[in-house]
């Protein structure tokens, strides 16, 4: 191949003479506008020993065929010759000397096979759309409803009520007090798991549930030591002393429909419920402590 060169530049050397490789047009091109090799290499910002690659039709001294073919056609627009003209003759040499086995499909240097920036653009448009449009959907999707909206449905059985007749005072409007008769360890929790209260209550310390509180339920061992009160009244005891109880209702709903708490009798078992109505220090509670040390 580089005997082919050599011929090809006496050739332009001759009088007369026509270069017929796409290297020797090149080099003929260059020559003729008083350009040096480097000149080239500086318009293009490809590398001399590669130009000269090119120039001399040795295209295995490049790094593949799609960088002959893109090296080409760089340096045609750079010497003002047909690109696509010389692109066909590379690739016509390519496929006739030995690296014709080597031939790639798809050339992303040689700019005639890159598909258009213009449609690239588009692509990218869509996919930021689509994109864009999931994003809107899931958020909608999984936003919970707000405030507002829910007092929207909450009102809507009000609406239907028939005049004069007076809305049912809700439950939860009143406190519910959770007051410790005894050292007791509780676990107080809502419907979706979060814990409200958990860990040991002192002998009188009080806790208040809250009143946004959703579902809320008790896990303790000795219900005895709790004193329950809603609205200030007393309700019945949680349950049996000394039985651990799990997942027993506490909003002020539940603790009402479980009725008032029994007066005071030193025959009552479950004395740490009843006895929260005198003071902490009341005989009954003082028994329900003592069964537990």
């Amino acid at each position: 191949m580089a005997d082919e060169a050599d011929t090809d530049a006496g050739a332009i050397g001759a009088p007369g003479a026509q270069p017929s490789t796409p290297g020797a047009k090149l080099r003929a091109a260059r020559e003729a506008q008083g350009l040096s090799i480097q000149d080239v290499a500086t318009r293009t910002r490809i590398a001399q020993r590669q130009l000269e690659a090119v120039e001399r039709d040795d295209y295995a001294a490049l790094p593949g065929i799609p960088y002959a073919v893109g090296f080409a056609r760089a340096y045609a627009r750079a010497v003002d010759l047909d690109e696509v003209e010389i692109a066909a003759e590379v690739r016509h040499g390519v496929h006739n000397s030995d690296m014709g086995a080597r031939y790639e499909a798809f050339e992303p240097v040689d700019p005639a096979r890159v598909p258009p920036r213009r449609l690239a653009w588009v692509m990218l448009a869509i996919v930021v759309v689509l994109i864009g449009g999931y994003t809107v959907w899931r958020t909608q999707l999984m936003t919970p409803p707000t405030s507002e909206e829910v007092a929207q449905e909450q009102a809507k059985p009000a609406a239907a009520r028939p005049a004069g007749v007076a809305a049912p005072v809700a439950p939860a409007a009143q406190p519910v007090v959770f007051t410790a008769v005894d050292d007791v360890w509780l676990r107080i929790y809502d419907e979706a798991g979060e814990r409200l209260k958990d860990g040991l209550m002192k002998k009188g310390e009080s806790f208040t549930l809250p009143p946004a509180a959703k579902g809320p339920m008790i896990l303790t061992g000795r219900p005895q030591a709790l004193s329950v009160t809603v609205g200030g009244k007393p309700v019945a005891p949680l349950g049996s002393p000394d039985r651990t109880i799990a997942d027993v209702p506490v909003s002020a709903a539940a603790l009402l429909a479980r009725g008032a708490a029994p007066a005071a009798s030193g025959a009552t078992p479950a004395g740490g419920g009843s006895g929260t109505r005198s003071a902490p220090n009341a005989p009954a509670p003082a028994t329900a402590g003592g069964a537990q040390p």
